[in-house]
């Protein structure tokens, strides 16, 4: 009875139907809008985890190995010196030739002697003279006829002949200008005939065997180089050699603030001249070092160098504490006793990420 009556509502107004479907269609838009709000208030599980970087490591156990000092420097002559003049006159005769090779006592020079073989003889006659007036007044003396003032006169006399004579041969030997120790005459700037006063020079002579290297070290290593430590020496020719350290300074330059010290090798062949650089290798303390190549290198977010290692497969980075350095990779401390180096793909993580890490023995080739 009432749907009929609302069925004949309807018909009699159809436009009742048009308002019904748009207040239904407005309460269902309402409804879904509501629970859109809901849904968008709710948290939303957010993703933004980019995938792992995969990396290849490789394991190296560390060796003892010595840290070593590379010191630049230069070849020095054992002893050198500069012989001059110590009789005046001319020059009679030379007896080598700039670059021979001399023994110690052997005569570079012949200065002209002049009387003073005559010199010497007059006072050899002089000094006898003397020791038979000074025997003479001593015996007078002990039998009391003669004063104490006359036989001390004697002793004075004798004495003056005795210098006499010593100063004449003394002036003698001078006229030969002898070779103070081995070695060799690097210049010889007198010719025969020249004049040379006392003092002027007449030879040059060097030693160049042993060797030395004059090289400097830094404050921060001087207290590890002690006499008697082992070097390893290369010259510009490529040849090498060993030696060790003879002398430490105990004083450092004000201008460089190093230390100066001298490295000894043998050159008995005297194949090496003095003033040829050379490259010095001196042996310091032992520490645990991991051999690497240069291209497991990388560098931080700071510019930084040093490796790339794997901690529970995680990166992390270790500044270089360079041990030793060869043709084929660098020797490195402060990795411990073993490590996990990242060798491929170091350049693309950074300190602290998670990785995904193989080792390089499980690559197939």
């Amino acid at each position: 009875m009432i749907l009929s009556r609302i069925g004949g509502l309807f018909s009699s107004r159809p436009w009742l139907v048009s308002i019904v479907i748009v207040v239904l269609l407005g309460l269902w838009l309402g409804l879904g809008s509501l629970k859109s709000e809901e849904i968008l208030k709710q948290p939303q599980p957010v993703s933004n985890k980019a995938p792992l970087a995969k990396v290849v490591y490789q394991s190296f156990q560390a060796q003892p190995t010595f840290k070593v000092l590379e010191l630049y420097g230069r070849t020095a002559p054992n002893k050198q010196a500069k012989i001059s003049a110590e009789y005046p006159g001319s020059v009679v005769g030379l007896k080598v030739k700039k670059g021979d090779s001399v023994k110690k006592g052997q005569v570079i020079a012949q200065i002209d002697k002049a009387d003073l073989a005559i010199q010497l003889a007059k006072a050899k006659a002089m000094l006898k003279v003397r020791e038979k007036e000074f025997i003479a007044s001593k015996s007078l003396r002990n039998r009391g006829l003669q004063g104490e003032v006359a036989f001390f006169t004697a002793e004075a006399a004798l004495v003056d002949a005795k210098a006499d004579m010593e100063s004449a041969k003394r002036n003698l030997a001078n006229t030969e200008v002898r070779a103070p120790f081995d070695g060799v005459v690097d210049d010889l700037p007198v010719e025969l005939g020249d004049y040379v006063a006392i003092g002027d020079p007449v030879a040059h002579l060097i030693d160049i065997n042993p060797l030395v290297i004059e090289a400097d070290v830094s404050e921060r290593y001087i207290q590890f180089i002690k006499p008697k430590l082992q070097a390893r020496v290369t010259f510009v020719d490529g040849s090498k050699v060993s030696g060790f350290v003879r002398y430490v300074s105990k004083v450092s330059s004000t201008s460089t603030n190093t230390f100066p010290v001298d490295i000894e090798v043998d050159n008995h062949a005297q194949k090496i001249p003095a003033g040829v650089s050379s490259e010095v290798e001196l042996n310091l303390v032992q520490t645990p070092a991991i051999k690497i190549t240069p291209a497991m290198l990388a560098l931080d977010k700071d510019g930084n160098l040093g490796v790339k290692i794997l901690k529970n497969s995680h990166v992390q980075f270790v500044p270089i504490d360079l041990v030793k350095a060869e043709q084929d990779g660098v020797w490195l401390a402060g990795l411990g006793d073993s490590a996990d180096i990242i060798t491929v793909g170091q350049g693309f993580v950074r300190d602290g990420d998670a990785v995904i890490a193989v080792k390089s023995d499980s690559i197939k080739p």
